[in-house]
C-alpha cells in the first residue's frame, strides 16, 4: 500500500478546471515549503535591492512552484505485510469464532450479519488510534479491491505510530491513572512516550510489565519508574497505592479490597495485601531517582482496641522499631512457588506477576485488550476477573486468548490483531433482535452484536480533529500541524472531561460535554471553511452539490449517504449560491460531526 499526502488530488482532478487544480497544487507547495518563508525573509532585509531583484525572484519562484506542483505526489511506504503472520491471526481468530459459535448456537442465538468494509474500518482506526479514518486513506482503501484488505489494513495501522500512541495513552490509564502526581519526581509524558515507544517496537508485554514494576533510576532517564513515583506522596511512595495497582491493572484481581480487613467476597486476607505491599517496601526516592535499599522493610502499627492500624512510611532502621510495631515480610496472595529468591523484592514480585504459570496476568492482558478493541470488556468490570478455572479451558475465551498471547512471545499487537480479526468484532450493531427489549441483554451479553460504545474524549477529539481536514494526520504531518493538535487535545479534555480508569464507553454523555462538542471553540475552528479545512476545501473544490454532500459523509462518518438522507439535505444546498454555499457545508459538518453515529462506536 501506498500513502500519499494529496489524498483529493488524485481522486477529484476530474471535478476542478486545469487552473483550479494547479493553483490548489501551488498552495499546497507553499503550505510545506520552509524554503519560500526564508528566502523572501532574507530579500526583505535588502531594501534597496528589493524593487530591483523581488519581481526577478517571484518569477523564478512562481516557476519552481508550478514545476514542483507538476510532480507526482510524495509516497510513503507502509509496512511489507507477512502473509504468514496474518495467516497465523487468522487461525488464532478462527478459535475464537468457534468458541463463539458454540456459544451462540447453546443459547439459540442468531448473529448479527457481517459489517461492510467501511463500518469495520473505522471501527478499527477508533479501536486502535482513536480517531476516524481520513478522506486520503478512506478513498486508498476504496481503491483496493483485495479480499483480505481489512486484514491488511489492520496490521499496517498497527505498525503506525498513531496506535501505538493511543495505545499507550489507553493503557497509562490503568497502570499510572488520571491523577497530576507529585510534581518534578512524577513524569507522566515520559511514561508515555516510553510505552508507546514499547507497544511500536513490539516489546514483549512481560518485559514491559517487568520494567514498570522493578526499575531503578531517574523518573526522566529511565521513564518506566514513573509507574513507582506517580505513588509518591510528600517524598514517600505509598505502598498500598502500588499494590493495589499492581493487582488491578497487571492481575485484573480487586486484592485492594483487602487493605484495612479481609475481602468480603473473596478468599483474599488482610495479610495477603500487606505482604504484596511490602514487596514495595525497599524503594525509596533519592536525589538518583527511585532505588532499593535492602535495609527498608514495612512496618505497621499493631492494632489497637478500635482495631485500626496505620503504615508508617520510613523503615530505615528496623532496629529503632518501637515495640508497638510488626515487620511485614514480602509476599504474594497465591503461588509463592513462582516467586523467585534472588533480586530486590520488586525484581521478584515483577517476576511472580508475569510467571509463565501465572494464568491471571495473561488473562487480565486479554480481558483489557478485548474492552479497548470492543468498548466493553469480556468480563465487567475489567480489574475485578473471577478466579480462573484450575485447568486452562479452551472453551474460556480469557484463557484461549491468554495462551494465544503467551505462545506468541507476549506480542500485545498480534493480540489485538487476533481480536479485531474475530467475527464478532466484524459483527455489524443492528440485529433484529434488538427491537423486542426481552432479547436486548441476551443478544449483547452473547456477544452476537458489536457493542454500541459512547466515543471516550480522546477518542472523540481524535475523531473531530481528523475530520477537519482532508490530509492524514500522523508523524508524517507538518510540525506545525501536530503541535496544534497537541495542545488542541489538552484543551478540550480539559473542557470535556477525562474518563476514569476502567471506565467503559456506555456511560451517557453529559450536558456540558454535549454543549462543549456543540458550542465550543474547537468545533467552531473545525468547521469553519477556509483554505485549510475540509469544510472550506470541500465547498470550494468538489463541481457540485452531490459531490460536496457526498465528501462531508465520507470524511465525518466513512461512509455515503443514502438516497433519502441526500434527498433531504441536497435543497439545503441547491437553494445557496455562493458564500451561503459554504455556509451548507459548514451546517452539514455540525449536523454530522453532533450525530450519534460520529460519537458512537458502531
Amino acid at each position: 500500500m501506498k500513502k500519499s499526502f494529496e489524498p483529493a488530488l488524485h481522486i477529484h482532478r476530474h471535478e476542478l478546471s486545469q487552473f483550479d487544480f494547479l493553483l490548489f497544487k501551488t498552495i499546497s507547495f507553499l503550505r510545506r515549503s520552509t524554503t519560500f518563508a526564508r528566502m523572501l525573509g532574507a530579500f526583505m532585509k535588502y531594501r534597496s535591492l528589493r524593487c530591483r531583484v523581488l519581481p526577478l525572484v517571484a518569477i523564478v519562484l512562481v516557476a519552481s512552484m508550478l514545476a514542483a506542483a507538476s510532480r507526482s505526489p510524495i509516497h510513503v511506504d507502509t509496512p511489507a505485510v507477512s502473509q504468514e503472520a496474518i495467516a497465523s491471526i487468522r487461525q488464532s481468530a478462527d478459535r475464537v469464532d468457534q468458541l463463539l459459535l458454540h456459544r451462540w448456537t447453546e443459547k439459540g442465538i442468531e448473529p448479527a450479519a457481517i459489517a461492510d468494509d467501511s463500518t469495520v474500518l473505522r471501527r478499527i482506526w477508533m479501536s486502535l488510534a482513536g480517531t476516524v479514518p481520513s478522506l486520503e486513506e478512506i478513498r486508498r482503501f476504496e481503491s483496493d479491491r483485495e479480499p483480505d484488505r481489512l486484514d491488511r489494513w489492520l496490521d499496517a495501522l498497527l505498525h503506525d505510530r498513531r496506535s501505538s500512541e493511543y495505545l499507550a495513552k489507553r493503557l497509562a490509564r490503568s497502570f499510572i491513572g488520571n491523577e497530576g502526581g507529585q510534581f518534578i519526581v512524577f513524569r507522566r509524558d515520559r511514561f508515555t512516550s516510553w510505552l508507546s515507544e514499547q507497544l511500536h517496537l513490539r516489546t514483549p508485554y512481560d518485559q514491559v510489565v517487568r520494567e514498570m514494576v522493578a526499575t531503578q533510576g531517574l523518573w526522566t532517564g529511565e521513564p518506566a519508574v514513573n509507574f513507582v513515583t506517580q505513588a509518591a506522596v510528600d517524598g514517600r511512595i505509598d505502598e498500598n497505592k502500588l499494590a493495589g495497582r499492581v493487582s488491578r491493572a497487571m492481575l485484573g484481581q480487586r486484592i485492594d479490597c483487602a487493605q484495612c480487613h479481609n475481602h468480603p467476597f473473596a478468599s483474599y486476607t488482610q495479610s495477603q495485601f500487606e505482604g504484596l505491599a511490602a514487596c514495595f517496601a525497599q524503594a525509596r526516592l533519592s536525589p538518583v531517582g527511585v532505588e532499593d535499599d535492602p535495609r527498608r522493610v514495612l512496618t505497621l502499627d499493631i492494632p489497637t482496641t478500635s482495631g485500626a492500624t496505620s503504615i508508617e512510611a520510613d523503615r530505615d532502621s528496623p532496629a529503632m522499631m518501637s515495640s508497638l510495631h510488626r515487620a511485614v515480610a514480602p509476599g504474594v496472595p497465591f503461588g509463592r512457588e513462582w516467586m523467585p529468591t534472588e533480586g530486590t523484592s520488586r525484581e521478584n514480585l515483577a517476576g511472580w506477576i508475569t510467571h509463565p504459570v501465572n494464568r491471571r496476568f495473561e488473562r487480565a492482558v486479554a480481558n483489557r485488550a478485548w474492552g479497548i478493541a470492543f468498548g466493553r470488556p469480556w468480563h465487567e468490570p475489567v480489574d475485578d476477573l473471577p478466579n480462573p478455572p484450575e485447568s486452562p479451558s479452551e472453551s474460556d475465551l480469557l484463557d484461549l486468548l491468554g495462551a494465544d498471547f503467551r505462545a506468541h512471545h507476549c506480542d500485545y499487537s498480534r493480540l489485538l490483531a487476533v481480536i479485531c480479526s474475530t467475527r464478532a468484532f466484524r459483527l455489524a450493531s443492528t440485529h433484529p433482535g434488538l427491537e423486542s427489549a426481552d432479547s436486548v441483554d441476551r443478544i449483547e451479553n452473547a456477544w452476537a452484536v458489536f457493542p454500541l460504545t459512547r466515543l471516550l474524549p480522546d477518542q472523540m477529539i481524535g475523531a473531530m480533529v481528523q475530520a477537519g481536514v482532508l490530509e492524514t494526520i500522523d508523524r508524517h504531518s507538518h510540525l506545525f500541524t501536530r503541535t496544534v493538535r497537541f495542545f488542541r487535545e489538552i484543551d478540550f479534555v480539559r473542557e470535556y472531561g477525562d474518563a476514569e480508569e476502567g471506565q467503559g464507553g456506555n456511560q451517557p454523555a453529559t450536558i456540558s460535554q454535549a454543549l462543549v462538542r456543540m458550542n465550543g471553540k474547537l468545533s467552531r475552528e473545525l468547521i469553519g471553511a477556509n483554505a485549510f479545512t475540509s469544510s472550506g476545501r470541500i465547498s470550494s473544490m468538489s463541481h457540485d452539490d452531490h459531490s460536496r454532500i457526498e465528501t462531508v459523509f465520507l470524511v465525518c462518518l466513512t461512509r455515503r449517504p443514502t438516497a433519502a438522507e441526500e434527498e433531504a439535505i441536497l435543497p439545503l444546498f441547491t437553494e445557496s449560491l455562493g458564500k451561503n454555499r459554504s455556509l451548507a457545508v459548514e451546517d452539514l459538518f455540525w449536523t454530522l460531526t453532533n450525530s450519534p453515529e460520529f460519537c458512537w462506536n458502531h
